[in-house]
Order: structure tokens, then C-alpha cells, then sequence
């Protein structure tokens, strides 16, 4: 088990991985047949003449879904869990069939509470990034995170 992370750990610029995980046809025409029951979701056919998608592309919450098991396996040992405060979440382009995506993590900023002395705020950047490299989600996040207690 890894040590917890506290808001001291957090220093800008610090980095964290995981993944990758492949996604499935199967999956994204479940997933969307439940979540977002768009055709470009769940009918290949339909989706091959969309003229954004071009064939059967992800639901951006199934990539949000698919992040989150990556965000808990680089950073779930924050003390006191992951808890977000509230972000700005983007889908640059769609995920397909076969994408196999990994994640990057930065902190960006972390400051203690002015309020609060046992805890304050990270601001960090989760990149999700299928094999080619290229961003299929941003999501710019400030998590609150516990600060080290004292020995």
C-alpha cells in the first residue's frame, strides 16, 4: 500500500500515470444504450454518416467513466480520497472502438486554506490520452486534499 499523499506532497509541476485501458465496441454501444442513447453512440451504421463522428465514437461520459478507475489507480491514495471541488472538463476529440487510453495527471497549483488549517486545494490537470497520444479528454480540476498532520 503507498503512503497517503497530503496537500504538501502536491507540489506544482508533480506528475502521475496509469493505464492504459482498451475500449470495446461492445462497451461503448452498452454504455451509451444506458447513459446517452444517441445513434453515433450505439448504432454503428447511423454513426458511419454523422458528419461530426464519421463512425461510432464513445460518449464522453463513458471516457469520464473509463478516467475515473485511472485517476483512483495514480492518485486514490490521497489521504481521505479523491474529492473534487469543481473543474472544466473537455472532449478535444472521440474515443473509438479498439482506442486503448491511458491517463497523466499534473499538479498545477496547491495552496492551504485561508479558512480551513487542515487542508487546502490542488489545482491539477487529468489528461486522458489514447495510443497515438492524442487528448480525448481534458478535465482541469481543484480537489481538496487534507494537509499533513502534525507529528
Amino acid at each position: 500500500m503507498k503512503d497517503p499523499l497530503y496537500l504538501e506532497d502536491l507540489t506544482p509541476g508533480r506528475r502521475f500515470t496509469a493505464g492504459p485501458v482498451t475500449i470495446t465496441e461492445a462497451e461503448i454501444i452498452a454504455f451509451a444504450s444506458r447513459y446517452d442513447p444517441q445513434p453515433f453512440h450505439t448504432d454503428p451504421a447511423a454513426a458511419a454518416t454523422h458528419p461530426l463522428f464519421q463512425g461510432l465514437a464513445a460518449s464522453g461520459w463513458h471516457t469520464a467513466a473509463l478516467t475515473m478507475p485511472m485517476v483512483v489507480e495514480a492518485v486514490g491514495h490521497i489521504a481521505g480520497g479523491i474529492i473534487g471541488g469543481g473543474g472544466d472538463l473537455q472532449w478535444p476529440r472521440p474515443v473509438r472502438p479498439g482506442d486503448s487510453l491511458s491517463l497523466e495527471i499534473e499538479v498545477l497549483e496547491a495552496a492551504p486554506s485561508r479558512s480551513r488549517p487542515d487542508r487546502g486545494s490542488a489545482l491539477v490537470r487529468n489528461r486522458t490520452l489514447n495510443q497515438k497520444g492524442e487528448e480525448v479528454q481534458v478535465f482541469t480540476v481543484r480537489i481538496v486534499v487534507p494537509r499533513r498532520p502534525a507529528p
